[in-house]
């Protein structure tokens, strides 16, 4: 059954070539019988994986609560890399089918690289409780934490903080504290370096000069401790004889480790990321039905409604995840959305990067400008987004095609570019050109290439 409904997914790539009045469940179809050894061949790679790594149990007890939950009215979501797994959507965890959309299994789980699987669960935020417990009553309590996170002294609380013990007012702590610019993991060094305001109150004013001083001392220690937003742990064995433990004010178990030290103890952790926007899409559906008296199965909305595109290409998305901010609904009147494609396009260009190509991306799709594939191999693969990378997955199939990256390879490429380190990048470099070259690409189109790749995978 579940091979039959990958078929007829499969059946809308462009791709598969089924030719006219092709049925996809038809096995006895040369074109049906070809793909769905190529779905087969996908799942016993995808399996052999999971349990050479270890991870069997993982999928099951996440499918598990995942089933149970739905089976109470609770609509859960794994969102993420994890939905480039065909077993992942086989065991109903993901509802995207990977064949559909051109996932790819090794951005989730590397055979090439031991690292442990993270399917993000996304929850009503008022039924998180409801599945938390659950996992409790069925592994056992002493089995079930929830994980600690601790709290860091930043630039700006390490000045108020300070401000508030040396004597100051809150108004005297807060008019430096907004001298910091604000930026992600800012430290008081750069402040000082970027902000004329906080250089000059540090040069001219005593009480500033020690104010900060002394926050250089206390800047990035731990401030206070609190339970992680989504993390559950899950041991074999009571908790408490493998991590220290401590109770949090409900009087629930929580561990004294963070999120770190417990995945590096090998233990299970579960991502339970309770989402408020699928509380307002559940009440929605309920008072649709109470004032309408129709049913909506989210599941099942049609991706190709001529209104529901009207009402994106007008801007009115308020109150729309993703697509609210003022931003992204000048982006959508401007690009003219007619797929679902071009909203994940869209929602996967709203970002630092991949952001500088958002001019170029509208003009491309209204034949303003023209697309370049920077190379013949990767037409294929560049096509549907205008020439244009926006894609992790394009990222490691360029590698793969231009090359001759294994696809585990293509990830570790990715995941280099993403740490900026230098001595890997420059080691992935060499054997990007190299690979490119032996498949007939110039070493100045191949580091091109290469620099472009950087670029994008960095964030």
């Amino acid at each position: 059954e579940f091979m039959c409904h990958s078929i007829e997914d499969a059946s809308r790539l462009p791709n598969f070539e089924a030719a006219e009045g092709t049925n996809p469940g038809d096995v006895n179809d040369p074109v049906v019988a070809a793909t769905l050894a190529k779905v087969i061949d996908r799942i016993q790679v995808e399996l052999g994986v999971i349990e050479k790594m270890g991870f069997t149990s993982y999928f099951l007890i996440v499918g598990d609560f995942i089933r149970h939950g739905r089976s109470n009215g609770i609509t859960c979501i794994a969102r993420g890399s994890a939905a480039g797994s065909l077993v992942t959507y086989l065991l109903e965890i993901s509802n995207v089918d990977p064949l559909r959309y051109g996932l790819l299994f090794e951005r989730f789980l590397n055979p090439e690289r031991v690292n442990p699987p993270d399917i993000d669960i996304d929850i009503p935020d008022d039924r998180r409780p409801f599945l938390i417990e659950y996992v409790r009553e069925k592994y056992g309590r002493d089995c079930v934490a929830q994980i600690i996170t601790f709290g860091t002294m930043g630039s700006k609380s390490v000045i108020r903080d300070v401000g508030r013990v040396m004597g100051l007012s809150y108004g005297e702590a807060d008019r430096l504290a907004k001298m910091v610019p604000t930026e992600l993991k800012i430290t008081l060094k750069n402040a000082l370096r970027k902000s004329p305001d906080l250089k000059a109150a540090y040069d001219n004013e005593e009480v500033t000069r020690e104010l900060i001083d002394t926050a250089f001392v206390l800047e990035d220690i731990t401030r206070n401790s609190s339970v992680h937003a989504a993390g559950v742990v899950i041991g074999a064995e009571p908790l408490v004889n493998i991590l220290p433990l401590k109770k949090d004010e409900d009087g629930a178990i929580t561990t004294q480790y963070p999120m770190g030290p417990v995945e590096d103890l090998g233990l299970l952790k579960m991502d339970f990321l309770g989402l408020k926007t699928l509380t307002v899409i559940r009440n929605t559906c309920e008072m649709v039905k109470q004032w309408r008296d129709i049913d909506v199965d989210v599941d099942r909305v049609p991706t190709d409604d001529a209104k529901a595109y009207d009402l994106l290409n007008n801007g009115h998305t308020v109150g729309v995840f993703q697509l609210e901010s003022a931003g992204m609904r000048d982006l959508c009147r401007k690009f003219k959305l007619g797929t679902i494609e071009h909203i994940t396009a869209l929602v996967a260009l709203y970002r630092p990067g991949p952001m500088d190509n958002i001019p170029s991306f509208i003009r491309r799709k209204h034949g303003q400008e023209p697309i370049d594939y920077l190379h013949d191999s990767l037409e294929g693969i560049l096509k549907e987004t205008y020439g244009i990378m926006i894609y992790q997955e394009q990222v490691m199939q360029i590698a793969q095609t231009l090359s001759g990256y294994t696809l585990g390879g293509a990830d570790l490429l990715r995941r280099a570019m993403g740490k900026k380190i230098q001595s890997e990048m420059d080691a992935q470099r060499e054997d990007f050109v190299d690979g490119a070259l032996k498949r007939g690409a110039t070493a100045a189109l191949s580091g091109r290439i290469f620099d472009q790749v950087a670029k994008f995978a960095g964030y």
